[in-house]
């Protein structure tokens, strides 16, 4: 297991931008506005040979009412708990704060190596401001220039020395993404926080919480992934702000880069064009799919509620119809597992390889009883098909005039496909080649 190096400071300070450096990315959304990190963020950093994770936190702000800023304090003080080593930030411009002296107390006790690094040293002309902060009596100061890297390498020259110089264990490549997406407030974090049993992400009654895409690794209950807490996704027309803008993007490249979605929506909402907007931009992503309707015990109910709310959402995402539903209530910690579940059977589905013959002899006989339509005069006849070698579902039929193929009866043989060969959730395609 490699060392983990905490960034901690108050808001503003240049942490995330230190971060993205340190890991070589822009995996932390930065912003001249102040509060923009809330959960904790992880990544990895190879510094002359030695592998550390590098942990990004929100603002550290004391006594304060602030909702957000309260749950923020609770992130840093994990990260410090975890961490091995730990950076404090402050601003060289803005100087020396109240809200600093507040950190370095708090750090003081802590019987792990802390470094203050003043950041924004970036011309000789403000070199001297470092100065003032001696006075948090730290040993030594280190200015960097986060933006620029200036200062960085002799900070990471002391950091490393306190650093295993153990790799990571290799992370299998086809190691499972399960992303939730959903609208804000739809339980998104908190469904992911039950499944870990600890407060990875930040969870608020307000909407829009969650601004970075934050993966962590799951293994429990036989299963080994990641799982993928995303910003929720507004209409267009709602998203004002940059920073919003920016968890948008970062949602729309997680569900990109997953290999099952899990939609949520909010059962005492219902089912609504927003929810089917999502659906909708997973399925285009060719991603496997499970809708957890959450929230149900807000829900009045009575013996055909399930089945009606079930239909309706059915009616609602046809012909796509096999994607499997599930109702739960994070609050009262109902059928969570069954999510998980759930996800890894569509993971399943969404990976598997059917053999030609077993295609070709099952079909046959229902191509035979079940012929393509007529068109304009011409009778289509489909002699064989087979499984393409693509990362999701793909088959192609191979016939003598594919350009008469309808629609309706694509989606009869797709629809008998997933039924024979349980894809039930993930993404199917078929092809109709001239032989």
């Amino acid at each position: 297991m490699s060392s983990v190096v905490a960034l901690v400071g108050r808001p503003n300070t240049g942490k995330s931008t230190l971060f993205n450096r340190l890991v070589q990315s822009r995996q932390a959304i930065v912003d001249s506005v102040a509060g923009v990190t809330r959960d904790r963020n992880y990544g990895q950093c190879e510094w002359n040979g030695t592998v550390f994770s590098v942990i990004d936190t929100g603002g550290y702000v004391s006594d304060s009412s602030d909702i957000y800023e309260s749950e923020i304090q609770k992130q840093v003080r994990l990260a410090i708990d975890e961490a091995d080593v730990i950076l404090f930030l402050v601003d060289g411009r803005e100087g020396l704060t109240v809200m600093d002296e507040d950190i370095a107390a708090l750090l003081r006790p802590c019987k792990k190596p802390v470094y203050l690094v003043v950041n924004k040293i970036d011309s000789p002309s403000n070199f001297s401001d470092q100065l003032e902060f001696y006075a948090l009596g730290m040993d030594e100061l280190y200015p960097v220039s986060a933006i620029s890297g200036s200062g960085t390498g002799d900070l990471l020259d002391e950091v490393v020395k306190h650093c295993t110089n153990e790799k990571e264990e290799e992370i299998p490549e086809d190691l499972p993404k399960i992303t939730f997406v959903g609208r804000p407030n739809v339980g998104k974090s908190s469904i992911i926080n039950m499944l870990l049993g600890k407060e990875r992400s930040i969870v608020t009654p307000l909407a829009g919480t969650t601004r970075d895409s934050v993966y962590t690794r799951y293994k429990g209950f036989g299963y080994d992934f990641y799982l993928v807490d995303t910003a929720g996704l507004r209409k267009k027309k709602k998203v004002e702000e940059d920073l919003e803008f920016y968890s948008v993007m970062r949602t729309v490249r997680a569900i990109e880069n997953s290999d099952v979605c899990v939609v949520m929506c909010d059962a005492s909402q219902g089912f609504e064009a927003q929810d089917l907007n999502i659906l909708s931009l997973a399925q285009r992503n060719k991603k496997g799919i499970v809708l957890v309707v959450n929230k149900w015990d807000l829900v009045q109910k009575n013996s055909n509620t399930h089945l009606e709310f079930e239909r309706r959402i059915r009616e609602k995402v046809a012909p796509n119809n096999d994607i499997p539903i599930l109702f739960t209530s994070v609050l009262k910690k109902q059928r969570i597992l069954d999510v998980l579940d759930a996800a890894m059977n569509v993971y399943g589905n969404r990976s598997r390889r059917v053999p030609t013959s077993e295609l070709n002899e099952s079909l046959k006989q229902i191509i035979d009883d079940n012929p393509p339509p007529i068109v304009k005069d011409k009778i289509v006849r489909i002699k064989y098909v087979t499984q393409l070698p693509t990362p999701t579902p793909a088959f192609a039929f191979f016939c003598n005039m594919p350009q008469y193929i309808r629609d309706d009866y694509k989606r009869f043989l797709e629809n008998k496909i997933r039924k024979m060969w349980d894809f039930k959730g993930a993404p199917v395609e078929l092809y109709f080649r001239k032989k």
